[in-house]
């Protein structure tokens, strides 16, 4: 059953790994708003379109009228894993199989085990009920995964295949005025998971059996809310603080194995449900917002992310003799830091840039093939174009390098101590040094009525 608690692991962990105001390190998609892209995502005080909603709410109150945006962003991704190597402990395969551990090593190099371009959409509206109190929707995926291996690396014959994850957020909020300088924000999440993973089944291809696969799919709905603070110290300067909850999931699913010895399964290798329980980490945000003069915009934003909520991923098989399948993930807790700046260079155009350090999350000793995550580091470039008092184009582009990693993952033998490894954990060590780098581009489309 590994191949389910891996999926679901990765659902939950991962595709959750915390709405921490975008580039957030982990399973964040890369971009929850375009026009903040453009300027690294520094602009959480800026309240510059209905996007607001996502970083902080209070925005909401500096918005007039009926605004509308739609948005999508291209994420390109580049990485290569060079010298991969597997090995396996003399347990890991049977009681029958004896000797020392043994390792599969080519020392090639794989580029092609993520897709080269994954685009994902957002909505936002808002809308100014009176003087005080403006209502607002935001509907975006916050977080994303598609990585590919295939079965032609090592890992390939004895672990992680392929992993898939989407995500849709739902976001009504609203911003009330509570007097000229301070408004506050508020927002309910409604977040919509969804995982695929497909893994061989190892253990047994050393025993001259062709490995299988095991095939999941797993999906589930969890709930949580956002705040906001804004204080406006006049026309020209503005403070915000934000947060994000926790968010509570039950991840449901099914596990399918097919092929290799799966054709006669064990008392524990059988097609079944499998679930597990995750909350996700909260975030906090602190931003500012300053125009120096009538042209130049300065902003920044610091945000902090309880990462280390998500320690463990434990993944348990209803009604069968499988044991829990434990992901030792020791994540820590991380901060994201943004700075950037407006440019308006006509009624018409107004340019953006911005620079982010955003600190990875994973534990350098628990480094895995579906997350093989680092420190990040942004440069940005944007630009809003007015077309008219209606309507408007935002366009963003950022690159992004990831610090190389290397990865020395050991999944954990439940057996270990009976001389055998069972079927969810095989103790298996997948080691391999990343090195990644990420291009974004954004556009959206803007209308006031």
């Amino acid at each position: 059953m590994r191949m389910h608690t891996l999926s679901l692991s990765i659902m939950a962990m991962g595709i959750a790994a915390v709405s921490s105001q975008a580039l957030a390190s982990g399973y964040n998609f890369g971009s929850q708003s375009v026009s903040a892209q453009g300027t690294a995502h520094a602009n959480a005080a800026e309240a510059a379109d209905p996007s607001t909603i996502y970083y902080n709410p209070a925005g909401l109150g500096e918005l007039e009228g009926t605004q509308v945006q739609f948005g999508v962003t291209d994420v390109q991704p580049r990485s290569t894993l060079s010298n991969e190597r597997v090995t396996l402990p003399a347990y890991a395969t049977q009681p029958t199989v004896s000797g020392a551990s043994t390792t599969y090593s080519s020392g090639n190099s794989t580029s092609s085990y993520v897709p080269s371009s994954v685009v994902a959409p957002t909505f936002y509206l808002s809308h100014a009920v009176d003087s005080r109190l403006t209502l607002g929707l935001g509907v975006f995926v916050p977080y994303g995964a598609e990585v590919n291996y295939g079965t032609n690396w090592n890992g390939g014959q004895f672990a992680l295949e392929s992993i898939s994850l989407k995500t849709l957020n739902i976001n009504p909020s609203l911003a009330y005025k509570l007097d000229d300088h301070q408004t506050l924000g508020f927002g309910v999440s409604a977040q919509y998971m969804q995982a695929k993973l497909t893994e061989a089944t190892d253990p047994v291809a050393l025993l001259g059996v062709p490995a299988g696969e095991g095939s999941v799919s797993a999906d589930g709905w969890g709930y949580g809310f956002n705040l906001g603070y804004l204080y406006k110290l006049d026309d020209h300067t503005r403070f915000g603080l934000a947060y994000r909850s926790e968010i509570h999931h039950t991840l449901k699913g099914d596990v399918a194995w097919t092929g290799g010895a799966t054709a006669n399964p064990g008392p524990g290798l059988v097609s079944s449900n499998a679930e597990t329980k995750v909350t996700t980490p909260q975030s906090a945000s602190a931003s500012f917002y300053h125009e120096l003069n009538s042209k130049v915009a300065v902003m920044g934003t610091a945000t902090w992310t309880g990462h280390s909520s998500l320690d463990q991923i434990a993944i348990t098989f209803p009604n069968t003799h499988e044991p829990p399948f434990v992901i030792q993930q020791k994540w820590k807790n991380a901060w994201m830091f943004a700075l950037g700046a407006n440019y308006k260079y006509s009624d018409a155009l107004t340019l953006r840039t911005g620079v982010a350090y955003d600190q990875s999350p994973a534990n350098a000793q628990y480094i895995y093939p579906g997350l093989p995550d680092g420190d990040r580091y942004m440069l940005s470039l944007g630009s809003n174009y007015k077309f008219d008092a209606h309507q408007s184009v935002d366009f963003s582009y950022s690159y992004i390098w990831v610090r190389n990693v290397n990865m020395n993952y050991t999944d954990v033998c439940a057996g270990a101590a009976l001389g055998q490894c069972n079927n969810t954990n095989n103790g298996e060590t997948i080691s391999g040094s990343y090195r990644t780098r990420v291009q974004m581009i954004g556009l959206a489309y803007n209308y006031r009525f």
